[in-house]
């Protein structure tokens, strides 16, 4: 019979975990893609998620062939973002598990690709869920976050900001195969 060790920290991902914001993302890509003619697919996609602003821009723009830059595409996506992001919505069953987690006082902290201006824009109508969170790390804001997705440096970074240390600072290598096989 196994024996499970009792959760002493937890850190949540955000994107498609704890709130639907993967078909908004899917929206304002497909967007700006339609103003080049171009169609965003599922294997684009897959290979923007969960990098860092920066560097899914410069996928989305090579792998479409824009003839727009980063900080171009960037201005576009985060105009689109300020109106559709504040409809985002907590997935079903997240609230409760959150909520569950802090009252049995399991610290727990989100790690993010995001860019804190993206994140607050998610979170504006979410206030008490986030209050319940020890910290959030934004991958795209953060200077000792060095390295997207599928490199686990914004969750051992989030990790680390604990005041008491988790017992295991480990992403699951089972979550990076998964990742990796999707971004690779």
């Amino acid at each position: 019979m196994a024996t499970f060790k009792p959760v002493t920290h937890v850190v949540f991902d955000m994107d498609g975990l704890i709130f639907d914001t993967e078909d908004i993302y899917t929206e304002i890509h497909q967007e700006i893609a339609n103003w080049y003619d171009k169609i965003f697919t599922w294997e684009v996609k897959i290979k923007c998620m969960g990098k860092v602003a920066n560097e899914s821009a410069l996928t989305f723009i090579e792998e479409l062939g824009l003839p727009i830059s980063v900080e171009e595409f960037k201005v576009a996506f985060d105009a689109l973002c300020k109106e559709r992001f504040l409809k985002t919505k907590v997935l079903p069953g997240v609230r409760r598990l959150i909520e569950h987690l802090h009252a049995n006082k399991v610290p727990i902290a989100i790690a993010t690709s995001s860019k804190k201006e993206t994140f607050d824009i998610k979170t504006t109508n979410h206030q008490a869920l986030i209050g319940l969170f020890h910290h959030v790390v934004c991958g795209s804001s953060d200077p000792e976050v060095k390295r997207g997705k599928p490199s686990p440096d914004v969750f051992l970074v989030c990790a680390s900001r604990f005041e008491d240390k988790p017992a295991s600072e480990k992403v699951p290598d089972s979550f990076l195969l998964r990742f990796s096989q999707y971004t690779n």
